[in-house]
């Protein structure tokens, strides 16, 4: 009988070190060549590592929550097999092969198809105002209000599009609601606005329910298919208030112990020590520029409107981070530059910039693993309803916590969505390796001059930091003025 160590392996872009989250055996179990052992989180993602050998586990050498070393020895394996160490689960062989072809090991890599697995995985809903990478509830105009969270991993991201109050609910990305949704009677946005409705879309029963509790549906994020609150909303509301409130009562701890022992001391590790590490080099390395622009976006709100009723758009959750999307690519095509790296060569001082011919457009996703930008690769090839389903599959992919290192590896440009959280702009930090970053704010009615009548409109705010030593401020400008042109007017995308 041999005993075969399986040492932690690097699983790409230079892995140094990686925690042992949880173990997927234990010793005395039979595993087969591929077998997953148990899942690490490295500075980027969780990641499953499948068995190169086949036999019984003899021991696990490393336990649950601790950070070791790659090559440290973390299993042990013997070639001693008790049953039958196929289960029926198994991933079979990418390629067809001869049946006495042996199963190759992984060696921690995961196979091609997992990342397409992960890519493909269900929708995330729209975030248009919702969003799920991605959803939030925005405060309504005269109070700010707590954004609702989910307990629920599935809804636990904050990514995608701007929230937009008071009447346009949000659907956040990960949800396809089965619910009908309530009629819309409001009227459309456009030329002088009358007669809006500040009414969430519900069922009356919904609504009784909503009384019964106290809650406000205002409050509640909207999954239902048309952006009306559904009862499972309510039930998720509810669930987390009741936690909030429960922990909240125990939070400050005993009032007459000392302030020394009353300090929760959290290590720095994992997507948060990465995170932490990249944000101190871009702010430093870095040199920012940011620059703001409020936009009427209630054309680009009716153009959602109209793709969320389009046939070729259903069962595809539409949101004007979509749109904005669309905008950053046309923008960027017109002024090359923001897309772009600083490059220093090594041993010397001097230093190149790198304009990128593709879009790889990252989306900053607030995980519950802490802060994660996956870009979708060359987005600039992607029509309308191909992006809108890339931006749903890469929602639902960070809050199933599938995103994969080389999901976030290259990106060439950013946007981060505050505007899920109820904010109306921000001073974003370049995301390391690009020079510039789009802050998409809350999408809400506020008054608008337009042709010398003050109206509500649909309005948004757009923060934009630059690297200044690749963007001067006239290109900065130029650039957010485009962007913001596609929100004014998105019939623009068609010329």
């Amino acid at each position: 009988m041999t005993l075969n160590k399986f040492n932690l392996p690097d699983v790409g872009e230079g892995l140094t070190e990686a925690e042992i989250v949880s173990w997927k055996v234990k010793p005395g179990d039979a595993v087969a060549i591929n077998d997953v052992l148990c899942e690490i989180e490295t500075a980027k993602s969780i990641v499953e590592l499948p068995s190169p050998f086949a036999g019984t586990v003899s021991e696990l050498l490393v336990d649950e929550g601790v950070t070791v070393d790659v090559g440290t020895a973390i299993i042990s394996v013997s070639d001693d097999v008790s049953g039958d160490p196929t289960p029926a689960d198994v991933r079979a062989p990418e390629a067809p092969v001869a049946h006495e072809t042996p199963v190759q090991p992984l060696y921690g890599k995961l196979p091609e198809d997992a990342a397409e697995e992960a890519a493909a995985d269900g929708g995330t809903g729209e975030s248009a105002p919702a969003a799920g990478p991605l959803v939030g509830s925005g405060p309504k105009a005269d109070a700010v209000k707590r954004r609702p969270r989910k307990t629920t991993p599935a809804a636990a991201v904050t990514v995608n599009a701007p929230q937009v109050e008071p009447v346009q609910p949000h659907t956040p990305a990960a949800v396809t609601a089965t619910e009908p949704a309530a009629v819309d009677n409001r009227p459309t946005l456009g030329g002088t606005i009358t007669g809006l409705v500040n009414r969430v879309l519900a069922k009356p029963p919904v609504r009784k329910i909503a009384r019964d509790l106290g809650i406000d549906l205002a409050d509640v994020v909207a999954t239902g298919s048309r952006g009306e609150v559904t009862r499972e909303d309510l039930v998720s509301y509810q669930a987390q208030r009741d936690a909030e409130l429960d922990k909240a009562d125990g939070f400050w701890g005993k009032a007459g112990k000392p302030q020394d022992q009353r300090v929760e001391r959290i290590p720095v590790k994992g997507v948060r020590k990465a995170t932490a590490k990249a944000m101190v080099e871009s702010a430093f390395a870095a040199p920012h520029v940011s620059i703001f622009v409020d936009v009427d976006a209630s054309r680009t709100m009716e153009f959602v409107k109209r793709l969320k009723a389009s046939r070729d758009f259903e069962g595809i959750k539409v949101s004007p981070l979509l749109i904005l999307a669309k905008a950053v690519i046309w923008a960027a095509a017109r002024n090359p530059s923001v897309n772009a790296s600083w490059v220093d060569n090594e041993g010397s001082d001097t230093a190149e910039i790198h304009v990128k011919h593709f879009m790889n457009l990252g989306i900053a996703a607030a995980t519950p693993r802490g802060l994660m930008v996956p870009n979708i690769k060359n987005a600039q090839d992607l029509s309308l309803k191909e992006l809108a389903l890339a931006l749903n599959n890469l929602a639902t992919t960070a809050r199933a916590g599938k995103t994969q290192p080389a999901e976030m590896q290259g990106g060439t440009l950013t946007i981060t969505n505050i505007g899920a959280l109820g904010i109306d702009t921000g001073t974003p930090i370049i995301n390391p390796g690009e020079v510039a970053i789009v802050a998409f704010g809350t999408i809400k009615q506020k008054p608008w001059v337009l042709d010398g009548e003050v109206i509500p409109r649909w309005i948004t705010t757009l923060g934009g930091s630059f690297d200044h030593r690749v963007v001067d401020g006239d290109l900065s400008a130029r650039f957010m003025a485009d962007v913001a042109a596609i929100l004014e007017e998105p019939a623009l995308l068609l010329d």
